[in-house]
């Protein structure tokens, strides 16, 4: 087992929560549960019954694109090998407070636009060759969007809608 797989269980459990999905009481005790696993099989009673709603798009040369009026899930995880992404989110219907963008980009170019009083963070992306530029810094109370991956050879961008 490796640490994302607690993190994700941790943070599964934690969303239910906050959702009200749980209680307090089964609250501690799922992370209780999740913090001392020791081997995958632990942690899959204490996340069975929640809800991952991670939604995949995928891409070898081409685009991925998406704008206009959308619905973006909690999680979303984007793999381009060679190509271009769009996610704008500024006329999207986004349901949630915090929205995870997973990115898996080995070349090319991904921009990710908010809409206005969002924030982002960008610090947990990995670019080996390429560069991350991050306009909105993250912001309490409004959305938030926490960018993660890696990019070997891309290059990301984060800013908001312009007028």
């Amino acid at each position: 087992m490796n640490e994302a797989d607690r993190d994700r269980a941790v943070e599964l459990v934690q969303q239910a929560y906050a959702e009200g999905r749980l209680g307090a009481t089964e609250l501690e005790l799922r992370l209780e549960r999740a913090l001392t696993a020791t081997c995958v099989d632990d942690l899959r009673p204490v996340v069975a019954d929640l809800p991952d709603e991670t939604v995949r798009l995928w891409s070898v040369g081409g685009r991925l694109t998406r704008t206009g009026h959308w619905q973006v899930p909690r999680r979303l995880r984007v793999e381009s090998e060679y190509g271009r992404v769009r996610l704008d989110l500024s006329r999207a219907h986004i349901p949630h407070r915090r929205v995870d963008i997973e990115l898996r980009l080995t070349y090319g170019h991904a921009t990710i636009v908010l809409p206005a009083g969002a924030g982002a963070d960008t610090y947990a992306v990995r670019a080996a060759w390429g560069h991350v530029t991050c306009e909105p810094s993250p912001r309490l109370g409004g959305l938030h969007v926490h960018v993660t991956g890696d990019l070997p050879y891309g290059h990301l961008t984060v800013r908001t809608a312009r007028k």
